[in-house]
């Protein structure tokens, strides 16, 4: 029977919890996700710095003329033409938003609510096309509308998708034939 007691008295419960330990770790994630945080932020500061010489964007003209096309949907960025990782953040270029495109003979007003406007002359745009990927947002194959255009010395693509996918093959063809007219007129 004093073995049986002996047993019993022995028996102590596991601690449960440390909490300090666990304080601890959670502070120590807390400082490292802060970390990880701080570091992107730096970068896309960085890029914007290393992208600087990229001239101003235009703003629309007064009278563009009456509109070609209409779209709502969203803007997803630009990147360097023919690089599609290759992000550009300069004066906002990198700031996902809504959009509102309007094409209209003068060019391609891009309207973003929340991030800058900016205007792309008819004479700069290049071509048009349907892609599945731009920095940072991949779809379905031709589920991206990609703008290419001549800013300054750069060509650069941007990334729409539309509210209705299926304006997507309306823009390309009436953007490719606007560029074509207006090279030939050169």
């Amino acid at each position: 029977m004093t073995s049986l007691y002996l047993l019993a008295a022995e028996r102590e419960s596991a601690e449960v919890t440390d909490w300090a330990a666990r304080l601890g770790w959670l502070v120590g994630l807390a400082l490292f996700v802060a970390l990880v945080y701080w570091l992107m932020r730096e970068g896309w500061k960085w890029r914007g710095i290393l992208q600087s010489d990229l001239p101003e964007l235009p703003g629309a003209p007064d009278d563009p003329g009456p509109a070609r096309l209409e779209m709502t949907g969203r803007y997803h960025g630009s990147t360097t033409a023919g690089q599609w990782l290759d992000r550009i953040v300069a004066h906002g270029l990198g700031t996902r938003s809504r959009v509102e495109l309007i094409l209209t003979d003068a060019g391609l007003e891009v309207v973003r609510p929340g991030a800058g406007d900016f205007f792309v002359p008819a004479g700069r745009l290049r071509g048009a096309r349907l892609d599945k990927g731009i920095a940072g947002k991949v779809l379905t194959e031709g589920g991206l509308l990609v703008v290419t255009w001549a800013h300054g010395d750069r060509l650069i693509d941007s990334g729409f998708r539309s509210d209705h996918a299926a304006e997507h093959n309306d823009w390309v063809d009436t953007l490719n034939q606007m560029i074509n007219k207006t090279e030939g007129a050169r």
